[in-house]
């Protein structure tokens, strides 16, 4: 998990100029039940190729965060994979709902959101300071 994480956040600092994620530090309690979850889809050969995670946002709302697939193993599916396994999960935890933030220069994150049927929202703090950030959300 550690190191899909690590991976994730070299790879924004790379888009984003030496800048990767602002948001309050991210606690791997945070991702445990009753108020979280975070999932890794490993390959055949056992090595760790994508993850994600929910966590509480807010009494009734999931938190989407750390999404990551490794660039050697885009375009089968598994971002979407771990996407419906994570919303399965905060429906079973209780959430009515998931938002999150990503960034404009990852479109096909977007795309991925957009298709799932995550729908723009005002961006909430800290990235509502943020020019780069959208944020979506998606009743569950």
């Amino acid at each position: 998990m550690t190191a899909l994480c690590e991976a994730q956040q070299e790879e924004m600092r790379g888009r984003y100029g030496g800048v990767a994620d602002i948001g309050p530090t991210r606690e791997a309690a945070m991702f445990v039940e009753p108020d979280g979850v975070f999932v890794v889809v490993r390959d055949d050969g056992e090595r760790a190729v994508a993850c994600g995670g929910v966590c509480r946002f807010d009494d009734a709302r999931a938190e989407l965060k750390r999404m990551y697939v490794v660039p050697k193993a885009r375009g089968q599916g598994l971002g979407r994979r771990v996407l419906v396994e994570l919303e399965e999960h905060a429906r079973s935890l209780g959430y009515t709902g998931i938002v999150l933030e990503t960034g404009d220069r990852q479109p096909e994150s977007v795309g991925l959101y957009v298709s799932a049927g995550f729908e723009r929202m005002p961006c909430y703090p800290p990235y509502s300071e943020r020019e780069l950030s959208l944020c979506f959300q998606k009743r569950l």
